[in-house]
């Protein structure tokens, strides 16, 4: 008995062992040379990556464009997390699992699918959209397109569990008390939510301000235009230029800030 004890505790230690290099190798490692390389090149490489005029506006196209996405998809997802928990209807098993597919297919692929879409001169919507004077590929429309899409499963694969978990119950016996449809959406489904909202909403502005792939086959990548701080990154890295590991730790920082935050704001109580 006492063998098969130390036998558990040594399979144990060594599993515990195993995911920490495995954490390390992958995250943890990388993450600290990005960071080592940052301080190595001093206060001052800091201040003028993030003073620069490229710098300036690709984080406000950023913004623009995450936080778009952002506002979009949390929309969508409390629709679609309503929809999918609360009815049944033909082809819903068919929309839960579309809602997966950006998670399986490569944001390379998104851009050439909104290009074939959207595409100024080819595209299906492509000319009429010219006629009317308005352009999506190769401007902001299309980046938030391309980033919507690649964060679409995070809030609802958030909300959808708590919905099915706390099943329909408390808004019933709402409306048999007259309670409107806003009333019980109000008063029940957002707080049920709220948490869960918060953290799915927090996945997706970490995941939007990181896209990279699907945002540079749709934006032309154009300096000072079209260009978000994950495509200046890739420019200055490409051209051995100063800022690339600079812009990195600022993304790198900002994404884990609102995890953490969220993690620590959130009751106990509502973590799953």
């Amino acid at each position: 008995m006492p063998s098969q004890l130390v036998r558990s505790r040594k399979a144990r230690w060594s599993l515990r062992y195993l995911a920490i290099a495995y954490v390390a190798v992958l995250v943890v490692v990388p993450v600290g040379m990005v960071f080592g390389r940052a301080i190595n090149q001093g206060g001052q490489a800091f201040v003028d990556a993030m003073t620069s005029p490229d710098s300036l506006h690709a984080f406000q196209l950023t913004a623009i464009v995450a936080g778009s996405a952002v506002v979009i998809n949390t929309v969508f997802g409390i629709v679609v997390a309503l929809l999918l928990a609360r009815y049944r209807f033909p082809g819903k098993r068919l929309l839960n699992v579309i809602i997966d597919l950006p998670i399986s297919v490569s944001p390379i692929v998104v851009g050439l699918a909104l290009i074939l879409v959207f595409g100024f001169r080819t595209g299906w919507f492509g000319p009429t959209l010219r006629n009317a004077g308005f352009q999506v590929i190769f401007a902001t429309p299309g980046m938030i397109l391309a980033t919507s899409f690649v964060a679409l499963p995070l809030v609802v694969r958030e909300l959808l569990p708590v919905l099915q978990e706390t099943g329909l119950d408390q808004e019933q016996a709402a409306r048999s008390l007259g309670a409107t449809a806003l009333q019980r959406f109000r008063r029940i489904t957002v707080p049920t939510i709220k948490w869960a909202l918060a953290y799915g909403v927090v996945l997706s502005i970490a995941r939007c301000i990181g896209e990279f792939g699907a945002v540079r086959v749709v934006s032309g990548n154009v300096t000072g235009k079209t260009q978000t701080v994950t495509l200046l990154v890739d420019q200055h890295a490409e051209q051995f230029e100063g800022g690339a590991y600079q812009l990195s730790v600022v993304l790198i920082l900002f994404a884990a800030l609102c995890i953490v935050l969220i993690s620590f704001i959130r009751p106990a109580g509502a973590r799953r």
